[in-house]
């Protein structure tokens, strides 16, 4: 992986403080959207690629529309597979089109445009490919590789990147990568103790907070609890309601959707979200 960080290619600092997120549902793919020279890719051109992405971030803050308070994009992969700092690991990007989408995926934009140079190399596939890997392995991303017109009125990433996107984002030549686990284990007695206790103690109580965690940012990236809840460690009662969200969301009624955690629905989401269940 060739990674650029931020120092390394002139960023300026955020306007504002940016927000920790713990975890996200995965990472949703972004082209620029604009006119890229078609000649950007022959390899004596890479040096122009630092400072495109100083003009990306210099548009994002002049933007007061959106009002961005730093360049949109968790990362940007410039033709020659270079995966350059964008917001980067565990920060809130702004770039999916609103708070909830922007809380769901991280963003990866290719540097490619809807005119000159619109086909992806295959080094910045491997790059984008590298970007993914990475908010998986350090970020807490989750499995979901999707398209930004996936769920949001729009034509990014343009058609070849979301041709590739719907074939499960390949390493060119290869078959698409499977979903990792980060290597987290975590037990279900003790999440499922954790859910009894934790609701009915004092406030910020923590049962097996180590367990309860990767629950509680499974269950943010998922859009059903307050991402300020997300890294307390405790099975409270808004945790508690959000997994009941979660079973009913499984198709889990009544008492069967209780908040209490079970084996299948915990599995379940463990596999969307990087965490293996024992018992």
């Amino acid at each position: 992986m060739h990674l650029v960080t931020r120092a390394d290619w002139g960023a300026k600092p955020p306007r504002s403080p940016l927000v920790h997120i713990a975890s996200t549902r995965g990472v949703k793919v972004h082209y620029e959207g604009a006119p890229v020279p078609a000649d950007l890719a022959k390899p004596e051109n890479h040096p122009k690629c630092a400072g495109r992405v100083r003009a990306i971030q210099a548009d994002h803050l002049a933007n007061r529309k959106e009002n961005y308070s730093d360049i949109a994009y968790s990362f940007v992969v410039c033709p020659h597979g270079h995966v350059f700092e964008g917001r980067g690991l565990h920060k809130l990007q702004g770039a999916n089109g609103n708070r909830q989408l922007n809380l769901n995926h991280y963003s990866v934009c290719a540097m490619v445009g809807d005119s000159g140079l619109t086909h992806p190399t295959n080094a910045q596939l491997d790059g984008t490919r590298d970007a993914i890997d990475l908010l998986r392995e350090k970020g807490g991303a989750g499995a979901e590789i999707k398209g930004h017109r996936d769920g949001f009125a729009t034509e990014c990433p343009g058609e070849p990147l979301h041709a590739w996107v719907k074939k499960g984002a390949p390493r060119p030549g290869g078959a698409p990568s499977p979903p990792p686990h980060t290597g987290i284990r975590i037990s279900l007695s003790h999440v499922i103790t954790a859910a009894r206790s934790d609701p009915n103690a004092a406030q910020g109580h923590t049962t097996f907070p180590a367990d309860v965690r990767p629950v509680e940012a499974a269950l943010v990236a998922e859009g059903l609890l307050d991402p300020r809840l997300g890294d307390d460690g405790s099975f409270g009662s808004q945790t508690l309601d959000a997994y009941a969200s979660y079973q009913r969301r499984q198709g889990l009624t009544g008492a069967d959707a209780d908040g209490i955690p079970g084996k299948s629905t915990l599995t379940t989401l463990g596999s969307r979200h990087g965490f293996i269940v024992a018992a």
